[in-house]
């Protein structure tokens, strides 16, 4: 029965999935061009123009730290609706916002409901794919790659036609608006009670010590993720000397590069083991920064920043991965305790980043970001010595 549902990897809930989480990563990472123009609509320091970014990742952590307890009450296609439901709403306040503590409101809704998406999707996969889930959540990821690329082209394309910013973000509230509908009018009783399922009650075991460095290397992978999708249009621009519309735009060689360094690398993995994909991986990436830090010209500095998302890219799936196997049986708390790295990553680095460049200008910021290159090398390497649980070494043969 596993082996035959495990066929049959992509149903129409499947295509549905993909959807949501590509509306979900969309609107993740519009906060950062979008910010772009609001700081000269409202006349924003560097340090309230963080926040906005940072009031996404807080809606994160708030759904990191009390989801677990709000996600097995109700069936996971209404957790899924709700998700949607949330993103369309808090994306609206946003677009229709006029003074930056509405438009901040916005974002920290979409963050805060909105994350349920992210929350319950490899659960739902898992039901749908068995087996094969891993596959799944790869292309989840790469097809939800895809709209974070479209989110900072389609602000800069629509700011340059004299539009503004915002039909973008309301076209995409909308679209999570009709499908959160959608899915509380049409999924039937038997459908919601079968996908209904609780995630483990069983959750009272300790994680073990390579899950949590595991933990640590994925927040620092997305910190360096997020530093570059929030501030690399302003490095852009003030560094390497673009106007603010192709600086805007430019973040999209980075999402361009992330998209075609998760499709290779699921497939990579096929030939190749995790650490070995990561090793790669952080040394391209690092590679990148060099030539987008340093500004030795403007043309190497894109090359750069294509390179870091390139190698960036296989830093969330492969590190969640490896943690929610190290994890053994409590996948479950694995996975909530995952996105809190998420929310404290996208919270904390992006504001002292924007603190700093107040203070010492963006280019010197950015030194941070080597650091969290640093950081996450010695973590990977630490994780790499540790010998696995044998509870986990069981859950990785499987």
């Amino acid at each position: 029965m596993e082996s035959q549902r495990a066929q049959n990897t992509r149903t129409r809930k499947t295509w549905l999935i993909y959807a949501l989480l590509s509306l979900y990563v969309f609107m993740l990472n519009v906060p950062g061009p979008v910010t772009n123009y609001l700081k000269d609509e409202f006349g924003m320091s560097y340090t309230l123009s963080s926040v906005h970014f940072s009031a996404f990742a807080a809606g994160v952590l708030v759904t990191g730290l009390f989801g677990a307890y709000f996600i097995p009450r109700f069936p996971r296609w209404k957790v899924m609706a709700f998700g949607a439901l949330g993103l369309g709403v808090g994306g609206m306040i946003m677009a229709f916002g006029q003074s930056p503590a509405v438009t901040i409101f916005g974002i920290f809704l979409m963050g805060c409901i909105g994350t349920l998406i992210l929350s319950i999707y490899p659960a739902i996969l898992d039901e749908e794919m068995g087996a094969r889930s891993p596959v799944g959540i790869s292309e989840a990821n790469t097809i939800a790659s895809l709209f974070a690329g479209i989110a900072p082209l389609l602000v800069g394309f629509l700011v340059q036609k004299a539009i503004g910013w915002r039909p973008a973000v309301v076209l995409v509230a909308a679209a999570a608006l009709s499908l959160g509908f959608w899915l509380l009018l049409r999924v039937s009783r038997s459908s919601a009670s079968a996908s209904a399922r609780k995630i483990p009650a069983r959750q009272s075991g300790k994680l073990p010590g390579r899950y949590w460095i595991f933990w640590l290397a994925l927040m620092l992978g997305i910190a360096v993720e997020y530093c570059i999708i929030y501030w690399g249009a302003d490095f852009v621009e003030k560094v390497l000397g673009f106007s603010k519309n192709t600086a805007t735009q430019s973040v999209s060689l980075f999402m361009a590069g992330m998209i075609v360094g998760r499709f290779f690398g699921s497939r990579l993995l096929e030939r190749v083991s995790p650490m070995k994909l990561l090793t790669g991986s952080l040394l391209l990436s690092i590679f990148g920064f060099a030539l987008f830090w340093s500004g030795i010209t403007p043309l190497l500095g894109l090359v750069g920043l294509t390179l870091i998302g390139l190698g960036g890219a296989n830093f969330y799936p492969v590190i969640v991965s490896l943690a929610i196997a190290s994890a053994g049986e409590l996948k479950a708390k694995a996975g909530a305790r995952a996105t809190l790295a998420t929310g404290t990553a996208i919270l904390f680095l992006p504001l002292v980043l924007g603190i700093v460049s107040d203070r010492l200008g963006i280019r010197l910021a950015y030194s941070i970001v080597a650091l969290l290159f640093a950081l996450l090398s010695l973590t990977l390497w630490w994780a790499n010595r540790k010998q696995p649980e044998p509870a986990a070494q069981a859950e990785i043969a499987e």
